[in-house]
């Protein structure tokens, strides 16, 4: 029997005016203007030709081990790809890269924090997940160093922080996403929801999805959680939402679990539809997952392999021939935010007679990137997405692409 599962990730960024981090001239301090604008930058450190110049110290934190490796090794992987072809592209400007193993955990991504600061990293790609980014961002936002998370999606990440900046969608704009889209397209009128009470980016969309569905009209008719530990068996759910008559599952959750939902539903033989979010993208990688389960998966996601245009093309071209595998989202956001931080590093340069990164401290370049990220005539084309822009809030605003699970591999429609 197939299941359908339809994830969405759309952007729909809102503007939030906060501050950006500015510090003096030594990295000491930070000021804002007396109306709230921000103020410009402090930091001078110019080179003589007006380039971009010096070796930029990059750390990355995400689960290299552990149940969610497979998202924070595509995260590295991409990066890495990134970083490479930084480095061929100048001479006078190099990107040395430090990745660090969290496992998924919020206490030994705090370790692995402090191993980059112990490096001294001037900036850092990630958390990758979302309870990792936010105990992260909170240290970080203190010492004042720049985060550009490729998929922590959580609002959590960014609240009270202004030096860390998204390369996701947000969770809110992925829950609202989620009910407009099955609405719109009359996917299903009666609606069970299965969430991770335990984790803040389940129930992060959990939240915005439900306050959409109430605002719509779709009736959400069950409710169900799990938390770690409770994280294998799922009949229960699923005899509750077959039970209230659910037409469609929500599952604002991870792969993992997905996957075993999926086997236990055919199994059950529950013929509903399921839906996901972003989380679902790389449950085609699980090893020993049925794949015609997923046949008929729908994607809005700010990446598509198959995609035809010359970024693309070249990125999944060298992500197979290194690693041998077709790249998920998560690859591509990590590749798009070696090259987001070296174009604000540009603009900058351009502006103010160059740059010499060997000449600044992490908080100088917070200052320096947050400034940058936050300006009105900043903009950034990815393999995630074209003409990418930011809020003050370090929230992102880029177009969605849409794929299908067609055959075992995503196929753009």
């Amino acid at each position: 029997m197939k299941k359908k599962v339809l994830s969405i990730a759309l952007a729909g960024a809102m503007a939030l005016s906060l501050a950006a981090c500015t510090t003096t001239e030594n990295g000491d301090g930070g000021n804002t203007g007396s109306n709230g604008t921000t103020t410009e930058p402090t930091v001078t450190a110019t080179t003589e030709d007006g380039s971009l110049k010096g070796t930029l110290k990059l750390g990355m934190i995400g689960p290299l081990t552990g149940g969610a490796a497979l998202y924070g090794i595509a995260v590295s992987n991409g990066t890495k790809i990134a970083v490479d072809e930084i480095n061929e592209k100048y001479e006078g400007f190099q990107i040395e890269y430090n990745p660090q193993d969290d496992e998924h955990d919020a206490e030994k991504s705090i370790n692995a924090y402090n191993q980059l600061k112990d490096w001294n990293v001037q900036v850092i790609v990630g958390c990758v997940t979302t309870s990792p980014c936010i105990a992260v961002s909170a240290e970080a936002n203190s010492d004042r160093v720049f985060m550009l998370t490729p998929s922590a999606s959580s609002t959590d990440v960014t609240a009270d922080k202004n030096q860390t900046f998204q390369l996701c969608f947000s969770d809110p704009n992925q829950g609202t996403a989620s009910a407009q889209y099955i609405v719109d397209n009359s996917i299903a009128t009666k609606v069970a929801i299965i969430y991770k009470n335990d984790d803040a980016y389940s129930t992060g969309i959990y939240q915005t999805f439900q306050a959409k569905a109430d605002e719509l009209g779709l009736e959400v008719v069950a409710t169900s959680t799990f938390m770690d530990g409770q994280d294998t068996d799922f009949t229960v759910q699923l005899t509750e939402a077959q039970n209230a008559g659910a037409e469609l599952v929500f599952l604002p959750i991870y792969y993992t679990p997905a996957s075993l939902i999926l086997a236990q539903a055919n199994t059950m033989g529950y013929d509903a539809t399921f839906f996901g979010v972003d989380g679902m993208d790389g449950i085609l990688d699980i090893e020993g997952f049925d794949k015609s389960l997923a046949e008929g998966v729908m994607l809005l996601t700010p990446f598509s392999a198959d995609a035809t245009d010359d970024l693309t093309v070249n990125f999944v071209t060298k992500y197979k021939a290194a690693y041998n595998e077709t790249p998920i989202q998560f690859a591509a956001d990590g590749y798009d935010c070696p090259y987001a931080i070296v174009a604000a590093l540009e603009y900058y340069a351009a502006k103010n007679g160059g740059l010499d990164v060997d000449q600044l401290s992490a908080a100088d370049l917070c200052e320096i990137l947050v400034s940058v990220f936050a300006a009105d005539d900043f903009s950034v084309d990815g393999v995630t997405g074209a003409n990418m822009t930011w809020t003050a809030n370090g929230e992102v605003n880029k177009a969605p692409k849409a794929v299908v699970i067609k055959d075992g591999a995503y196929v753009g429609l």
